[in-house]
């Protein structure tokens, strides 16, 4: 009867030591973090974007090393390394995306218009004037709300041979093309259009670092469509998991409040205009 206790007690043992051991090794597994191979100024292969430097912040916090699952089309991101588990959690979500499980909100900013100082060119709202004018040539992404607001203002054909240009004259039709944030910055800077409307995290780091003195100016949000619609110039950043990862989601919500001090310091380094969560 002693010899089976003792069994018993060894065989328990074990048992516990081995659910120990797992909850460890599931604790100090690396943390895969979705992101750009070539997304600068957000991500890249050699981690020289802000958001790897906040990825990094995460990780040290949560004694997990950060591995890198990079991407190269930025439409597959969710379906075919989030959902198929390639990695565990995407930076620089919308706060209303519905295709993942948000995380508390990092951070709020907008689209910027930029200009050359040298200019005085004062333009903050897609209800200025000076927008509507047919030689004043503004800068936006094909795939952003500016594209949106420049046929809304009927000036989309005006600026077509710009995007034509931008894009290597290749149709972006079921593709994702890449164009260069800094590409439109420069364009500023030496007057090739007077205006750019970015996303303020894409642009920041090169009107920042320009040779020509450049000034940002967040959009008011108070752009709309002819019929009403409104058409979102601020947003909300959070962290995407998957939609049954409610345990990373509580452990970076933990983080993104007791590190926020830290991370809204790379925002700041980055130039990034911050507004009021």
């Amino acid at each position: 009867m002693r010899n089976m206790n003792l069994l018993q007690h060894v065989i328990k043992s074990l048992v516990i030591g081995a659910i120990s051991l797992s909850a460890v090794s599931a604790y100090a597994a690396d943390l895969n973090v979705c992101a750009g191979e070539n997304e600068m100024p957000f991500s890249n292969a050699k981690k020289e974007g802000f958001e790897n430097e906040i990825a990094e912040i995460i990780g040290k916090a949560l004694d997990r090393k950060v591995n890198y699952v990079f991407w190269k089309d930025p439409r597959l991101v969710e379906r075919d390394y989030l959902t198929k588990k390639k990695c565990d959690v995407m930076l620089g979500v919308d706060s209303t995306d519905p295709r993942v499980l948000k995380t508390d909100s990092y951070y709020k900013t907008g689209y910027v218009f930029i200009t050359r100082q040298d200019r005085q060119i004062d333009i903050s709202s897609w209800n200025d004037d000076l927008l509507k004018e047919s030689n004043f040539r503004i800068g936006v992404m094909h795939d952003s709300p500016g594209k949106v607001m420049l046929l809304q203002i009927n000036r989309f054909d005006d600026m077509f041979d710009y995007f034509a240009e931008k894009q290597k004259y290749q149709s972006t039709r079921n593709r994702a093309i890449r164009v260069e944030p800094q590409e439109i910055v420069n364009d500023v800077a030496i007057k090739h259009i007077h205006t750019a409307m970015l996303w303020a995290p894409e642009a920041a780091r090169y009107v920042v670092s320009s040779k020509v003195p450049l000034k940002m100016q967040i959009v008011k949000d108070d752009a709309k469509k002819s019929n009403g619609e409104k058409v979102p110039m601020h947003y909300e950043i959070a962290m995407g998991v998957r939609k049954d990862d409610t345990a990373l989601q509580q452990d970076l919500n933990r983080v993104i409040k007791e590190r926020r001090a830290e991370i809204e310091a790379v925002l700041k380094r980055e130039g990034i205009l911050l507004l009021p969560l």
